[in-house]
């Protein structure tokens, strides 16, 4: 059964360009674990709330955006294989972003809908 990875981080809305560069490299990394399907998502409606919100979510400061995006795996056995392979590889990755700050998680199919 598919198996999700979600993520929010905050990132400085000048760097929207590296977060591209970033994402192209992380996508093919990811593809490259078993992944099948990877969404980078760029935030251009989102709104503040009064109890909660994405912003909250991430403890948002000035000049920054709310990144958000998936990676689809074939399985949770496969999802935790790719990670465990990443995290054994020692190479540098510089993320263009606050990884303290950053909130993910992985989640079950519970339903879809396509047209």
């Amino acid at each position: 059964m598919s198996y999700y990875d979600l993520f929010l981080a905050p990132i400085p809305t000048a760097s929207k360009d590296v977060y591209a560069t970033f994402c192209k490299d992380t996508q093919e990394m990811f593809l490259g674990l078993g992944a099948t399907d990877i969404v980078d998502l760029w935030p251009s409606d989102i709104p503040e709330g009064q109890l909660t919100s994405l912003s909250m979510a991430v403890k948002l400061e000035d000049g920054e955006s709310v990144i958000a995006g998936y990676v689809l795996w074939p399985s949770k056995e496969a999802r935790d294989a790719g990670w465990g392979k990443m995290m054994a590889d020692d190479s540098p990755m510089e993320m263009p972003f606050d990884g303290k700050r950053m909130i993910f998680g992985g989640f079950d199919l519970l339903m879809r809908t396509t047209a």
